[in-house]
Parts: structure tokens; C-alpha cells; sequence
């Protein structure tokens, strides 16, 4: 596989904040047994994802260069992704909701490239290249799909999160993290089962990024397509795990028609899928999803919109009808009869238009916070954006005029205007006051002292989304998180067991039919005799040799280890088959 393709058009236009995690990959990181684990699922998938996934699946394993027999080099990948639009990244494990969409939203695969351990080979809640690589990669080769994939990442991104949601992230990191890891301690892994199950429970009202993650979950994650009867799989979970691929298919998993109400359907990524969703195209993924998005702060803005990013305690925008856009971290909004009549931001702050910073308004000249008045102004139907320039003279909305605006909501701004800004469209979007006092009712808001007072022109709040307008506005590289993801343990015992894995890997590649492998068996069941996987590749390679002895003892090994390890007997007796009973993968 080419690895000298170290990028791809694509990675050159992500932000700095998307950046930041991304991590290389250090292909001489995998092991041999890493190498075997990817093969041995990489083949059962093959072999069973044949009958049982979507049509796409298959093609897109060939579209997208993905090996059965070698872990994916993601400079390789990036080669070839870039025929189909498509580009990927390695980073450590789970990274932010926001951050997981806005890559998608760049055409961009996140790829967690850190591999599971033999021990959890069919399934972990970790994040990792198979379940990234073998699962999200061919899917994205169907057009359809993938345009359904970058722009949920597109709307998602854009979902304001609640308080708890950040939380939710780390403590799930963690779960995934430690029952992935060796030898944790249970204590570690009940406590930390707990520290998700408790915040579950206490989630409150789920926030939009809840909702849509979910919507992620029961589509691009588990989602079947097709009909209740003969569902096909193509969510990446599902493809990626060879058990329950599998489980999923049986009666024991209630089959639903995909709609909106998935959205409020929560999941546990320790377990088993109990239900699953079935979507009859993929064209109509992407119908909910619109349906989900008009319901979103993003469209429909207003009052409910801006307590969303109150409630968020986080950076958010605000885009008022003339189109300025005013990013920072919301904290007060005074409303009257159900409608916002004045905004409040602490701290840094930016004003925009059309996602590009206003020059002279970024978070330099506002780093103290912005307050501004929305909606009308009182006993005047016609809005300050629509006025005329001989409406606003009559007004006194003019340069050098000393003028008191009265707005709906006892607002009232007094001061005198210095200068005025325009959108595109000639609707005044920014007017700066001097001498400026800015009252509701009693309660003074903004006064003199404190310098120019910029106000935004909007008559309502028309859209709310998470994060800025202009990314380059903040300093947003600023991740990190609270766990790290633990790698496997090198002792001398797995160390030996890796130069075994190795050699039968050598002997495969170079279809070496004189090397004997009765000395490599024998220094494995001697010294390993827990380990499974090694035998069943030396029975795979004894199939074509005349070496019925030898052969027989493996089998009786395997036999042995079976009943010595019920755990694995499932997955010895698949691995065999693949060898005597089928055809090769």
C-alpha cells in the first residue's frame, strides 16, 4: 500500500481548531496480532457482510483501497479517497460531538487508529480502524450517502449542546477508554459505568446535539435500510462488529421504520442495540434529517433559541434579519410577550456578516461582552432595516444626530450617532453611538463612561447555532481532554507471542510451503496456551500442505480450547469455517 501520500486537498482547507486533533499515524505501531485481528474480522465480515449489507458495502470496499489482509495506511487511504470527494484523518479515540460533525461537514472521515485488542475482537465501545476504517469507508463510496453523511456533519455541528452534554463526552471517553484497556480493575470499570448511567438519568431535557446525536447513532452508526422484512445493513457499528452483525439480523432486535422520533431514542454503547431503525433509502435519511434541522435553533431562532445557547454556557452565535451575526458566550436575554427585546454576551464577543468578522468588530474591541436591542421600534411599524433614507432622516437616523430610540420592550438607547453600517443589500446593519446610555425601564444597560456603543439592526433573532460565525474570530484551540487512550502492555510473554504472529504472517505472504510449522505450534501451546487465533491461522496454512498429523493436532488444540475457553468457542469454530467449510474470503 502507498504510504508516501502523506495529505489530500481536503485536509489543506480544515480550520486550526479542527486540526488540533489530529494525530499521525504511526503504522509501525501495529503489531502482528494487531494484523490478525484486522484479517480475522476483515474476512468474517466479508464473508457474512456479503449476504447481509448493503449493496454498497462490497463495491466500496474496492472503490476505497481497504485490504482484507493489511490494516489500512491512512496516507493510502487519502490517495484513493481523494477520487470520491473524501478524505480521512487519525485521531485519539473520541473526540467532541461538534468537532466529530464539523469534520464530516469538510467531506472529512474521522479515524480513530488505534486497533481493539484480541480479547474484545468483536466488539468495542471504543472507537477504533476497524470499526472506522471497514465500517464508515465504503459506505461513503455511494454518492448519496456520503452527501447524506457531510451534510448532517454540516447541520450538526451547528447543534447547541446543553452544560451536560461535555460531560456526557468525557465520561463516555473514559468508559471506552478503560474497558478497552488490559487489566483494568472492575471497581475502575463499574464506577465509570456508573459516572454514565448516573448522568443519563439526569440529563434534563435532551439538548439539540443529544437529539442529533442520536439521530447519528440509529443511522450512521446501527442503521439497517431496506424493509422491516429483509433489512441490509450499512451503519458502521454494525459493519464493524462481527458479532452483532450478526445478533443484529435475529428476531431478538425489533426492527422500526426510521423517522423523526429516533431523535429522542437514547442508546448505550456498552450494550447490545435492543431495537434498531430501518430506513428504506438513503434518500430519505436525508429527509428526516431536514425535518429535524427546520426544527432546530439554526432555522427557527428567536427567544427559544437564545435561551438554548444561555442554557449552553458555551460560545454560540445569534444572526438577527439583516444578516449581522454576533458570536460570544450569551448570558441574558429580556423578553417581552414571548419575544427577545435585548441580548447580552459576556466576555469576548464578535460581530460578523455572512460568516466574515466585521473589520474593527472582533474580540479585541468587544472583549468586555455586547448588548444590543432587537425588534422595532415602539408605535413605528417600519423596522430600522426597512427604512428609507428619507425614513431615517425623518427619524434623526442620520450621522452627527443626537437621537433617542425608543424600542419595543422599554428599551430605550440615547446618544449621538457617529456612523452607520450596510450589508449588501444597503439595510443598515451596525450603528455606533457616543454619550450613549442604554435603558430598560429603570435598569440601565449600557452608559457613557464605558465608550461606543455599537448597536446590532436586526428586527428578530432568525437563527442560534453553536460556535462563531468567522472560526478565525476565537482562539479555539483550546481541546484537551481529560483522558488518554491506553496502550497495550509490552511484556516479554507478548512479546514472544508477537514474533510467532509474525513469522506465520511472513510465511502466508511469501507463500513459504517448506518452512515447518510444527516447532511455531509447538512454542504456542507450550507458552501461549490461551491464545486462539495464532492456531487457527497455522490450520489455514496447514489446509494446503500434506501434513495431516500436524493438522490434527491443531484441531484437537482448538477443540481443547474450546471447552477450556467457552468465551472464544464461537469465534474459533467461525475462523475454521472460513477455512474448511466456504470458499476463501
Amino acid at each position: 500500500m502507498n504510504s508516501t501520500i502523506e495529505s489530500n486537498p481536503l485536509l489543506d482547507r480544515l480550520p486550526k481548531h479542527l486540526k488540533q486533533f489530529i494525530k499521525p499515524q504511526d503504522y509501525s505501531d501495529y503489531t502482528p496480532i494487531n494484523q490478525a485481528v484486522w484479517r480475522y474480522v476483515m474476512r468474517k465480515n466479508v464473508d457474512y457482510l456479503s449476504k447481509v449489507a448493503h449493496s454498497s458495502y462490497l463495491e466500496g470496499l474496492k472503490k476505497t483501497g481497504i485490504e482484507i489482509d493489511n490494516i489500512p495506511s491512512m496516507y493510502g487511504m487519502n490517495r484513493i479517497l481523494t477520487e470520491i470527494g473524501w478524505a480521512a484523518v487519525a485521531v485519539d479515540g473520541f473526540i467532541p460531538p461538534n468537532a466529530f460533525m464539523e469534520f464530516q461537514a469538510y467531506n472529512v472521515l474521522v479515524i480513530a487508529s488505534d486497533i481493539r485488542q484480541l480479547e474484545h475482537i468483536e466488539y468495542t465501545p471504543a472507537p477504533d480502524i476497524i470499526h472506522e476504517g471497514a465500517g464508515h469507508a465504503p459506505i461513503i463510496a455511494n454518492p448519496e450517502y456520503a452527501e447524506y453523511l457531510r451534510r448532517f456533519g454540516e447541520i450538526g455541528c451547528k447543534a447547541i449542546s446543553s452544560h451536560k452534554d461535555y460531560q456526557m463526552y468525557e465520561a463516555i471517553r473514559l468508559l471506552s477508554i478503560l474497558k478497552e484497556a488490559e487489566d483494568t480493575p472492575q471497581a475502575d470499570i463499574d464506577a465509570a459505568e456508573k459516572a454514565v448511567e448516573d448522568l443519563q438519568n439526569n440529563m434534563g431535557e435532551l439538548s439539540e446535539m443529544a437529539q442529533i446525536r442520536n439521530l447519528h447513532w440509529w443511522t450512521v452508526e446501527y442503521g439497517l435500510i431496506g424493509t422491516i422484512d429483509n433489512p441490509k445493513i450499512y451503519g458502521a457499528g454494525l459493519l464493524s462488529s462481527i458479532g452483532e452483525s450478526a445478533w443484529c439480523m435475529t428476531d431478538n432486535v425489533k426492527k422500526i421504520p426510521y423517522d423523526i422520533s429516533a431523535a429522542n431514542q437514547s442508546f448505550d454503547i456498552t450494550k447490545l442495540q435492543p431495537q434498531l431503525y430501518v430506513t428504506p433509502d438513503f434518500a430519505y435519511l436525508s429527509l428526516v434529517l431536514e425535518e429535524f434541522a427546520n426544527k432546530m435553533a439554526l432555522r427557527t431562532g428567536g427567544l427559544s433559541g437564545i435561551n438554548k445557547l444561555i442554557h449552553s454556557n458555551a460560545l454560540g452565535t445569534i444572526e438577527l434579519s439583516t444578516g449581522i451575526q454576533i458570536s460570544g458566550v450569551f448570558t441574558n436575554v429580556i423578553e417581552e410577550e414571548g419575544k427577545p427585546v435585548y441580548i447580552q454576551t459576556t466576555g469576548k464577543t464578535a460581530l460578523s456578516y455572512r460568516e466574515k468578522e466585521l473589520v474593527g468588530h472582533g474580540t479585541i474591541k468587544h472583549a468586555e461582552g455586547f448588548g444590543s436591542p432587537i425588534g422595532k421600534l415602539k408605535g413605528i411599524n417600519l423596522a430600522i432595516e426597512d427604512m428609507s433614507p428619507r425614513d431615517l432622516s425623518a427619524y434623526s437616523i442620520t450621522e452627527s444626530k443626537s437621537v433617542t430610540l425608543e424600542f419595543e420592550g422599554d428599551i430605550t438607547v440615547k446618544g449621538e450617532i457617529i456612523t452607520g453600517s450596510r450589508n449588501l443589500h444597503g439595510e443598515i446593519i451596525l450603528i455606533s453611538l457616543k454619550n450613549c446610555i442604554v435603558t430598560h425601564g429603570e435598569t440601565i444597560l449600557f452608559q457613557p463612561e464605558w465608550g461606543i456603543y455599537d448597536m446590532a439592526v436586526g428586527k428578530k433573532a432568525i437563527s442560534a447555532f453553536s460556535g462563531p460565525a468567522d472560526v478565525n474570530s476565537f482562539d479555539l484551540i483550546s481541546h484537551v481532554p481529560t483522558s488518554k487512550t491506553i496502550k497495550a502492555k509490552h511484556t516479554a510473554e507478548r512479546d514472544d507471542l508477537e514474533v510467532l504472529y509474525q513469522t506465520i504472517r511472513n510465511i502466508r505472504e511469501t507463500k513459504d510451503t517448506e518452512t515447518s510449522l510444527a516447532p511455531i505450534f509447538d512454542k504456542l501451546h507450550t507458552n501461549h496456551p490461551n491464545d486462539w487465533l495464532l492456531a487457527v491461522e497455522i490450520a489455514e496454512l496447514l489446509k494446503d500442505r500434506n501434513e495431516p498429523q500436524l493438522l490434527q493436532e491443531i484441531m484437537v488444540y482448538l477443540d481443547q480450547l474450546k471447552q477450556k475457553r467457552p468465551e472464544v468457542a464461537h469465534l474459533i469454530a467461525g475462523g475454521l469455517d472460513l477455512i474448511f467449510d466456504k470458499e476463501k474470503a
